[in-house]
């Protein structure tokens, strides 16, 4: 049975039933009953952004002198208790609504009247809060101020943090040399080390894409209003709205040369999930590896244990898996899955508006969460505190007959083919086969055939 209680708001349109309770009003009721395709609603992080994109709008216009300095203050007011509760139940309006993301910037207009209607005193969502906005500039804005914001707060530091900790972890194993592996089969030896400063590059090279990206998706379109001509704008409000953004963000976000271009082509946006797509196979490239090096312990590589987090059966009680590489595999999954939709939402381009922008917000916020969490989990709970099994490693090591390709520029590539295939049939050390093989005297079989030499490129080339 239903016990809701409802009141009668009104918009353009009429009258509506709203929940007693609600502080939002009658388009956001709209919106709720008309976009019923999925109850997936848009993350805090997009509702913040727009929350702070109406607070820096009210100061902007209480200082142009076009929004009273009492409105101005209810207003900021209202967005500061919005972000310090995070009432997400006062935002239920589905991802998959209106392209414009109308309904969403409605939302929030209606909820801050909400707000100001406790205290008594009626502002209007339209005249007052949306003051020198529409949808169509601040729905992109937010999407392009919350992307840059969850980006600086979260996905650079758990980039950073986790190419230090494989730094820090190979410095610690510097010693170790271990078979190195091309086409999943044994190759020459090399340095762990030396591996983990390729995962520790590609890391790096991940925050080098996302720098070079952010300076454009940090030009905002605030200003252009409905097509990109800024009417019903002040012509001072976007240079003040967005310096009040980065006072409320420590960012630096910059206005956009061409309001036409901001309000209906998502190009930056798109650009940007490529290099979260770029990051995220990175990121599996590691997962896999560390999968691999892993697997076993009797019938596999064995080469480090991953930290045992928990049981990885239900049936057989001895399993352990490792758990957050593979759910590392399946965030780059979706990141990969999200940059497709980014491109199509990208296509939703028409004239003077793209019709896909709660989509495509949705999505970027998504991949920069999945990746900051998987660049924290991957190196805290697993590279942190795995180990190595150094003596997998040393056996490996004297056993693998690629060590001959040292001995090519002496006795010729079939005869060390010779040497290695009889050392790996007999499975014997390649150093054993050779000094019955070769007369190379002992001491300098040694020295070529010494992994470490190999590791670091060898003496004679």
């Amino acid at each position: 049975m239903n016990t809701t209680t409802y009141r009668i708001e009104k918009d353009s349109m009429g009258e509506v039933q709203v929940p007693l309770e609600a502080l939002y009003g009658a388009q956001t009721q709209r919106a709720v009953d008309n976009f019923t395709i999925s109850p997936q609603t848009l993350p805090w992080s997009f509702i913040e952004a727009v929350l702070v994109i109406k607070a820096a709008a009210a100061r902007s216009n209480r200082e142009i002198g076009i929004l009273s300095p009492e409105k101005a203050e209810l207003i900021c007011d209202a967005v500061d208790l919005l972000l310090s509760t995070q009432p997400l139940e006062q935002f239920p309006v589905s991802i998959f609504q209106t392209g414009s993301g109308t309904s969403i910037n409605m939302n929030v207009n209606e909820v801050i009247v909400g707000l100001v209607r406790k205290k008594g005193i009626e502002l209007s969502p339209n005249d007052h809060v949306n003051l020198c906005q529409s949808s169509n500039d601040v729905v992109p804005s937010a999407l392009q101020v919350s992307a840059v914001w969850a980006t600086r707060r979260a996905l650079v530091p758990a980039l950073r943090s986790l190419a230090t900790i494989i730094r820090a972890f190979g410095a610690e194993n510097s010693d170790v040399i271990k078979t190195a592996r091309t086409h999943l089969m044994d190759a020459l030896p090399i340095r762990l080390q030396a591996e983990l400063e390729g995962w520790a590059v590609q890391i790096d090279e991940c925050l080098e894409r996302i720098e070079s990206t952010l300076p454009r998706l940090s030009r905002l379109p605030l200003g252009g209003t409905a097509v990109g001509s800024g009417v019903n704008c002040h012509p001072n409000f976007s240079a003040k709205a967005i310096a009040h953004i980065n006072s409320t963000t420590a960012l630096v976000l910059t206005q956009t040369p061409s309001f036409y271009k901001g309000l209906s082509s998502l190009d930056t946006v798109v650009e940007f999930s490529g290099q979260l797509k770029t990051c995220a196979i990175s990121l599996n490239k590691i997962a896999n590896d560390l999968r691999w090096m892993n697997s076993g312990p009797l019938t596999g590589l064995a080469e480090i244990k991953l930290p045992a987090l928990q049981p990885g059966s239900s049936i057989m009680p001895a399993k352990v898996n490792p758990v957050i590489p593979e759910a590392v595999c399946m965030a780059a999954a979706q990141v990969i899955g999200n940059d497709m939709t980014i491109n199509l939402a990208g296509m939703g381009g028409n004239f003077q508006l793209n019709t896909m922008l709660p989509l495509a917000a949705a999505n970027i916020l998504q991949s920069i969460e999945l990746l900051a969490g998987s660049a924290s989990v991957l190196g805290a709970k697993a590279i942190k505190n795995m180990s190595v099994n150094r003596q997998i490693f040393a056996r490996a090591l004297s056993l693998n007959p690629i060590l001959v390709t040292a001995l090519n520029p002496i006795v010729g590539y079939l005869k060390a083919a010779a040497i290695g295939k009889i050392a790996q049939n007999e499975n014997r050390p390649v150093f054993d086969v050779a000094l019955e093989q070769t007369d190379i005297p002992k001491e300098e079989l040694l020295r070529l055939l010494d992994p470490k030499n190999l590791a670091d490129g060898g003496g004679d080339k």
